[in-house]
């Protein structure tokens, strides 16, 4: 004879279906973007920079990064390093990018 138990109430199956789709989700928001890598040679991949010279991304306002990587490609700013390197990304790309900088915590200096 085999055990079969008592079927799970609806509320208990909903809550569980609701915290492994969470759970999966936020597996995949900690992911970084496949993009990143040119990005994150000077700025970090967590938006940490390499050098005092370079900005920190991590946590920055959204709308903030995307006007600042237009005035880059348009050369309102005068950066060529950031218009060549905004210029290699498509515009989904690219914003994949700014929303993962912009979603990390920003660290506190060394």
């Amino acid at each position: 004879m085999r055990f079969c138990p008592a079927p799970l109430p609806q509320s208990v199956r909903t809550a569980s279906l609701l915290l492994g789709l969470a759970a999966a989700l936020s597996t995949n928001a900690q992911a970084p973007p496949a993009r990143l890598g040119l990005c994150a040679a000077c700025h970090g991949e967590r938006g940490t920079a390499s050098a005092k010279t370079i900005p920190n991304l991590a946590g920055q306002n959204l709308e903030y990064l995307r006007q600042a990587v237009l005035q880059y490609q348009s050369g309102a700013r005068d950066v060529p390093a950031m218009r060549a390197a905004s210029a290699m990304l498509n515009a989904a790309e690219l914003d994949q990018v700014l929303q993962w900088y912009a979603a990390q915590r920003p660290e506190a200096a060394p």
